[in-house]
This record gives structure tokens, sequence and C-alpha cells, in this order.
């Protein structure tokens, strides 16, 4: 079977017997539905929407899965723990029996999302075709063989722009035939599920990678977030999706709680930006406690300690009045308060959504890999 390689700025990787290209799409962000946003009682469940019950993960997907969720930049950002999670969640796959010869199925064909790859910054080529900006992007295409069950042997042959403004694609000058073997290279399906939705692969180069069919709504709404593009859309998307399934209180889950986007610019000052929670991370315990951290540099940082009190199903009264920019054993006290009326849109171990300072629309991702008891 002759297989074509389509990838682009969507991060998006395309596997058919055609050699028809494909062209990433865009989107416009808009302002979040009142509806959605300030009326709505969201659940505390992950994996639970309408649209996400037509996929199909077993246990142990389910685990890769969560353990992606949170990582931003495909891997880029992920620490030394989460890197640990996905890296025992692809070995217990690796070790189940999936599709046995994966290359050789129908379900490897349709266009693949990369999700996760161990060399995020890579140069192999396979990795250099996502690349792009908000108004154009770069892609290319490769000639594509079955070496054996798990196997592409792949040479990519061409390359264009997609300018958004215009109708047809622009010729990239990349010489291809002078690279010789750098425009070659091999992939190992290692895991391809039953169900075509989760793919895990190796390259030539040593690189793995961790890519889907179909993402759930959290995945979703990161990935947007990551890219810069539609992310009031994804939120108000996500928000809906989990009214259906709504619970009637959400808790302040604790945790160690990174700030990954607000719907408002950070000021001029960066320690207003910190003692509002713009910027940083947020840490929250069991016994009603609150601190903000954001470090500065080599080993600098602010921390700003508070209280919060459960005001109603949803919502919080936080106290931010304990600061200081820490380094080391010393810390230099800082004049500052800060109240903020705290409503949750959506939380569960994984992600939180809330509404904060002046109405400022927060997403964090939990970064420390604990479960809530």
């Amino acid at each position: 079977m002759a297989l074509k390689f389509h990838a682009a700025i969507n991060l998006s990787l395309q596997l058919s017997p055609s050699p028809t290209l494909f062209a990433p799409s865009f989107c416009k962000p808009r302002k979040l539905l009142k509806s959605s946003v300030k009326k709505t009682h969201v659940c505390q469940s992950s994996l639970v929407d309408e649209q996400q019950q037509q996929i199909s993960f077993n246990e142990q997907e389910n685990q890769l899965i969560n353990a992606l969720v949170g990582i931003q930049g495909r891997g880029k950002s992920a620490s030394p723990q989460q890197l640990n999670e996905v890296g025992l969640a692809v070995k217990v796959l690796e070790g189940l029996e999936g599709v046995s010869e994966p290359t050789g199925s129908n379900l490897i064909e349709g266009r693949w999302q990369l999700m996760f790859t161990t060399r995020p910054g890579t140069a192999s080529p396979i990795q250099r075709t996502f690349v792009g900006v908000d108004f154009f992007s770069v892609f290319q295409e490769a000639a594509a063989t079955i070496e054996n069950g798990k196997r592409i042997l792949f040479q990519f042959d061409r390359a264009a722009f997609s300018f958004k403004f215009l109708p047809f694609k622009v010729p990239y000058p990349v010489p291809f035939r002078l690279l010789g073997d750098e425009a070659k290279g091999w992939l190992d399906t290692t895991y391809l599920s039953p169900s075509g939705n989760l793919r895990i692969s190796r390259g030539n180069k040593g690189t793995t990678f961790v890519l889907q069919k179909k993402t759930e709504p959290r995945q979703r709404l990161l990935s947007a977030i990551w890219t810069g593009t539609g992310v009031l859309e994804a939120i108000d998307e996500f928000i809906k999706l989990n009214q259906n399934v709504a619970k009637d209180e959400m808790e302040l889950i604790d945790g160690e709680w990174q700030m990954i986007w607000s719907s408002q610019m950070e000021t001029d000052s960066w320690i207003e930006n910190a003692g509002r929670g713009l910027m940083g991370k947020q840490i929250v315990t069991k016994n009603g406690q609150l601190k903000f951290v954001v470090d500065i540099l080599l080993g600098v940082r602010f921390s700003m300690t508070g209280t919060f009190v459960k005001s109603s199903p949803n919502t919080y009264d936080v106290k931010m009045d304990d600061a200081a920019i820490i380094g080391g054993m010393f810390g230099l006290p800082v004049e500052m308060e800060t109240k903020i009326n705290l409503e949750l849109l959506y939380s569960d171990d994984k992600i939180r959504i809330s509404r904060g300072y002046k109405n400022i629309v927060f997403v964090h991702a939990r970064t420390d890999g604990t479960r809530q008891k």
C-alpha cells in the first residue's frame, strides 16, 4: 500500500492512499458567550461530555491521555514528573496487544494530530514540517512505503507555503534532493489502538511520538491556548459541553496550579501582576491557604500567601496579604493586599477554569501530578 505523509501548522499528520494535500483551518477568537460563562454550573469530572463519549479509549489509553493533559507545546513545557508519567503510560501501552500489524491496517489511514514528542525542538524532517504563524503555514509532503507490519519508510519531496490571504499555495524552496539522507527516515508504529484513535510511534532518531485522530475537549482547549488561536471559542465550547453533566458544587482542589492563560493582558507592573494572580503558579492547600508564586530570576521569587473561604457552591472569597520577594534564606516584605471573588467555572484534577480578579477568566493546569483523595 502506497502512503503519503502530509504535515502542516495544525500539527497534523495525514496518511492516505492519495497525494491530496490539505491546508490547516483557522478560526477567529470571539467573546465568551454570556450564557455559558456567567450562569454555568459545570462538572468536576473529566472525559464526560457528549462528544467525548464517541471517542473510545480503554483504561490504559486514558492513563496516557490524562498524563498529556496540562503539558504545553507537545512536551516542550513538561516537567520531569510529567515526562515520567507519560513515559510510563507509553511503555504500558507498548506492552499491550494493539493492532498486530498497524501499517497494514486501514485504521492507520487518516489525519493524525501530534500531541506529544520527546524531542519537541528536534530538527528531524518530520518535526520541521510543523512550522508556521497565525497568517500562513509551511507544510511538507513525503512519499512513504511500508517495510513491514510496523515500519514506514519515508522521504520528503516537496513543500509549500499556504497563506490565508491567497487562494493558492506558494512553493517552498527546500533542496530535498541535496539533503540526501536528511530528507529520509523511518517511523515504527509501536502501538495502534483497536479503535484507531491513538497511535504511538518511534522515529529513526530515537524520538517518541504520541498522535491522536480525535482529541477530547480538554486537549482541544490546551491546544488552542498553546497556539494562541481561538482560545475564547475553545473555552466557551468546553464549558458548554460540560453543562450537561453539571455538578451543584465544586471544590478548589489542592495542589500546584500553573496559570497558562488569562483573558487580560499583563499590566506594566510585574509586581501588581504577580500579586493579582496574573502570572506564575498558585499553590492550594487543604487548610484553606493559597499562595501565589512567581519565579523572577536566578533563584529569586515573589511569594504571596493568603486564605480562601467558600462563600457559595462555586465561589470563594480570597484575601492575599502576606507578600515578599525571597532569595535563598532571605526575604524582603512587600506591603500589598489583594481581595478576590473567585468563581469556579470548571474544575477537575488536571485543569481549572475560573473567574477572578476584576472578572478576568483564568485557565490553570495542575503541575504536581498528584490526585485528589
